[in-house]
């Protein structure tokens, strides 16, 4: 699992591109898929105390290095994966301020 502090620019179904950063990155073998976490910079500015918005989606890397292909997530139980992952994340971070 890799996390750190990325930026990826998205476009949405409007045409309007949005700069994201990524919480993380991981793959799964199950699904044979990679898979980004990320959150819409500048959406609704938030205290500490309240919930960001998550974006989760399947995607295929490029192969130079560029921003790669993003994909909707296609079942429930990929979406429980990646819930499973998110809260192992959640909580290792939960760890590390302690």
């Amino acid at each position: 699992m890799e996390h750190g502090q990325e930026t990826m620019t998205v476009v949405d179904e409007h045409g309007v591109e949005h700069v994201c950063e990524v919480i993380f990155t991981f793959d799964s073998e199950d699904f044979g898929k990679s898979y980004v976490l990320y959150h819409i910079l500048g959406e609704d500015e938030v205290s500490d105390d309240e919930e960001v918005e998550i974006h989760a989606s399947a995607f295929i890397p490029s192969e130079d290095n560029e921003d790669g292909e993003l994909l909707p997530i296609e079942t429930d139980e990929e979406w429980d994966m990646i819930e499973e992952m998110l809260n192992t994340f959640l909580a290792e971070e939960d760890e590390d301020e302690e």
